[in-house]
């Protein structure tokens, strides 16, 4: 039951991939709220869409629509965002932004609820950003690690589904998938760089600099402003495999101090967010398939490291549209209802 104190609460890109399952994960949750509204662009404006049990009407994205809102939930292109988004916030909203147009801004905290809730006391922009979904998982397990022996060094290779592209890279990955299966000529890609199906793609993002792409210099920025140290040194390979949802990764983690894979695995059991899938004896480690529709991070495949001193290999998969993307946003917004940070960082 809703009560006056509880946030009026919008969802930017309602109608989107992510938008659908961030109204999926408040109803999931429970999420307080005395209003929901749901904006989008002006091809769904009118629309009806349903939640929890009532039909809501969406709103076209206009100053007025953000009136009386609290939170807002954003995920649209960084274009959008970065003209919409302060529009909110100066309406006296807090804007969770799951675009990359924020990230970087030091005046904007980055944030992984289990990783750094800290940083959501101090919103100077009435902006809280959303990290790549890449990004997210990796931090979420290395954070107790990081506690325990100090990270010095991070080389990871990660293998992305096609999600990561939304619907359209479904849309490529299901339709080859498809032609394969029926032995039919294989129709070209729109989303994916190449075909993907029965395939790897090393070079499935932008261009960046170095010879590193958009999304490989996200997870070193990204992680060091997490984990507060510019410091530390991270080293990633971004590829796109044929799996549908759940990102996968292979980190190789050198520490600062000697960290046994006994301690290790205690420090991860006890983590929030994390679970322990970790038995080598009996062939068990994470699986895409395992993670899909969970919250959670899945983390096995513990290891020493045999070419580094302090060194720890591990293997790290999640649901990169749930903990990458839409779940860490809502868990944002319950750490600022929680801890009462809606009001002390109100811009209206």
């Amino acid at each position: 039951m809703a009560s006056s104190g509880d946030p009026c609460v919008a969802i930017v890109g309602a109608t989107g991939a992510v938008g659908e399952l961030i109204r999926q994960v408040l109803a999931e949750q429970r999420f307080p709220m005395r209003e929901l509204r749901l904006l989008a662009s002006a091809r769904s404006t009118g629309k009806e869409v349903e939640f929890q049990g009532k039909s809501l009407r969406v709103l076209a994205l206009e100053a007025k629509n953000f009136e009386g809102v609290d939170l807002v939930l954003s995920s649209t292109p960084s274009g959008i965002s970065k003209e919409w988004s302060p529009v909110a916030a100066k309406a006296g909203a807090i804007v969770i932004d799951n675009s990359s147009a924020w990230r970087m801004d030091p005046e904007v905290p980055l944030v992984v609820p289990e990783v750094n809730p800290q940083a959501l006391k101090n919103i100077p922009k009435g902006i809280v950003a959303n990290p790549n979904c890449s990004t997210i998982q990796m931090v979420v397990a290395l954070k107790p690690l990081h506690d325990l022996a100090g990270i010095k060094r991070i080389v990871v290779s990660t293998y992305q589904a096609s999600s990561g592209k939304g619907a359209k890279g479904l849309d490529d990955l299901d339709g080859q998938m498809l032609a394969i299966g029926r032995r039919e000529p294989v129709p070209g890609a729109k989303s994916h760089i190449a075909q993907l199906a029965g395939n790897v793609l090393a070079h499935d993002w932008v261009a960046g600099e170095d010879g590193y792409s958009e999304e490989e210099w996200k997870m070193v920025k990204e992680t060091r402003k997490i984990l507060g140290d510019d410091s530390l040194l991270v080293s990633p390979t971004t590829v796109r495999v044929p799996v549908r949802v759940g990102h996968s990764e292979s980190v190789h983690v050198e520490f600062h101090r000697p960290i046994g894979v006994d301690e290790a695995k205690r420090a991860l059991a006890n983590a929030p967010g994390i679970v322990l899938v970790d038995d080598y004896g009996r062939q068990e480690a994470p699986t895409p398939l395992q993670c899909e529709g969970r919250d959670e991070v899945f983390v096995g495949r513990l290891r020493k490291d045999l070419g580094v001193a302090n060194g720890l290999n591990l293997w790290v998969v999640a649901d990169n549209l749930r903990k990458g993307a839409a779940t860490n946003a809502v868990q944002i917004a319950q750490v600022l209802v929680r801890d009462g940070l809606l009001k002390s960082n109100s811009r209206g």
